[in-house]
């Protein structure tokens, strides 16, 4: 199984990428974790933000891997507690199917995205910065991946 977290945006701070390459680099074999930045709509002469937002939609499903479980992170998502994230992890490793964590741009993700999605996930009710989010996410992976190894990473 293959994780691939597919972000609006690019050219991110260094601190960003370090970040995410840290987490992704400890992540175990069988849950390699891997960033495909998709770069934003132009917005001028874009007209709306719909049409922003539609044209990164398209960007979006052209990144994503065939046939993945699609995982939309968004601020009105499911809140999942770790050990939720962990069980639903292994679920994913036990079904065989790639996962594509989607992070949207500066005006979210399409409503027809969302529709999409087989999870709508919320990391907190807090708005946080899109970079930030890649570095959470990457740590949540890799402590519900620990979990799932008994490793000692998460304390509770």
């Amino acid at each position: 199984m293959k994780l691939h977290v597919v972000a609006v945006g690019h050219r991110m701070p260094a601190w960003i990428n370090a970040g995410f390459e840290e987490y992704a680099r400890r992540m175990p074999r069988e849950s390699r974790l891997q960033l495909i930045e998709v770069k934003p709509q132009p917005r001028a002469g874009a007209g709306t933000a719909q049409a922003v937002l539609e044209g990164e939609h398209k960007r979006i499903r052209a990144a994503l891997p065939a046939r993945c479980y699609t995982v939309v992170l968004d601020e009105r998502g499911k809140l999942l507690a770790t050990r939720e994230l962990a069980q639903r992890l292994a679920g994913w490793r036990e079904a065989g199917r790639d996962v594509g964590f989607v992070i949207g741009g500066a005006d979210g993700t399409a409503a027809g995205l969302r529709r999409e999605a087989d999870l709508l996930w919320s990391l907190s009710p807090l708005t946080l910065p899109h970079g930030l989010v890649r570095v959470v996410l990457a740590e949540q992976l890799y402590r519900a991946a620990s979990i799932l190894a008994n490793h000692p990473y998460h304390r509770e």
